[in-house]
């Protein structure tokens, strides 16, 4: 993101500063792995916002232009990558202190009307000759290599153990696994293509939703494509709590391959699991 603040009593000719800021918000229970994310950069701190969330953050020009290094040698396949492409352009207005001058600013200003959200009722208050930049375009997405796909799940995958009631079950309980991957609707081709990747399950997208879903909840595919030897997700390991998650769900899964869930003792065992699973794990140590 750009931020663009008044600073009425700065020494800059212009009275606003400019912050370009990289962030990753997680749960507190990732906070382990956003340390790691800051060690491999070498740039950055990681604090906790609020009781249950921390983020990882970078806002110095020097510090900003290494994160953009590293992502312009492994590009975005979102609809985040146009939201960078725009980032990349008013850094480098900064670079050459042109947001220290009301023609720079304002072109930065142009740039963030186009960038995440928009503009705040402030700043268009504040810069009314403003004109949004064209937004660069995602077209074409495609998986590039699993080492993606994998750390694409780290962030936005789940693995679930569902128990709901069932009066045709002698435990009368149904148990089932499901695996879901969940992004905004801006890139429902993306998700779509996950059910070609993988040979199985399904997309969803809900009319007027925000988001689009690919869920693989058949347990013959869970088993045989998602979970089957060589393990993909064990080859190309997802990271944090979610790998936790991924080893309670493999575990579940392998009392359900042998009817273990049809019985009193094993349901009870993976109803167990299932409550020290993703919310309820209480660990943070990877």
């Amino acid at each position: 993101m750009i931020k663009v603040t008044p600073k009425p009593k700065s020494k800059i000719l212009v009275g606003w500063q400019v912050i370009p800021v990289f962030q990753i918000l997680l749960h507190q229970r990732d906070k382990e792995l956003l340390e790691l994310i800051k060690s491999c950069l070498e740039v950055g701190r990681v604090s906790e916002v609020g009781k249950q969330r921390c983020v990882f953050s970078v806002s110095s020009l020097d510090q900003i232009l290494k994160i953009i290094n590293h992502f312009e040698k492994y590009p975005l396949i979102t609809q985040k990558n146009p939201d960078f492409d725009l980032f990349i352009r008013a850094v480098r207005i900064m670079s050459r202190k042109g947001h220290l001058t009301c023609e720079g600013l304002q072109e930065i200003v142009n740039i963030r009307a186009s960038l995440n959200k928009g503009l705040t009722d402030g700043l268009k208050t504040a810069f009314p000759m403003t004109t949004p930049v064209a937004r660069p375009l995602v077209t074409a997405q495609t998986i590039p290599h699993p080492e993606w796909l994998a750390g694409f799940t780290t962030g936005e995958g789940c693995f679930f153990v569902n128990v709901y009631k069932s009066s045709t079950n002698k435990t009368g309980l149904q148990i089932r696994l499901l695996f879901d991957l969940v992004q905004h609707s801006r890139d429902n081709e993306l998700m779509r293509s996950f059910v070609e990747y993988f040979k199985c399950g399904m997309f969803y997208s809900p009319k007027g939703g925000m988001a689009g879903r690919f869920q693989v909840s058949k347990f013959s595919d869970i088993v045989e494509k998602i979970l089957a030897p060589p393990p993909f997700f064990q080859k190309h390991r997802i990271m944090g709590e979610k790998w936790k998650d991924l080893s309670d769900f493999c575990e579940a899964a392998e009392l359900m391959k042998a009817k273990k869930h049809l019985t009193k003792e094993g349901s009870d065992q993976i109803i167990k699991i299932k409550k020290g699973m993703n919310q309820g794990r209480k660990s943070t140590n990877i």
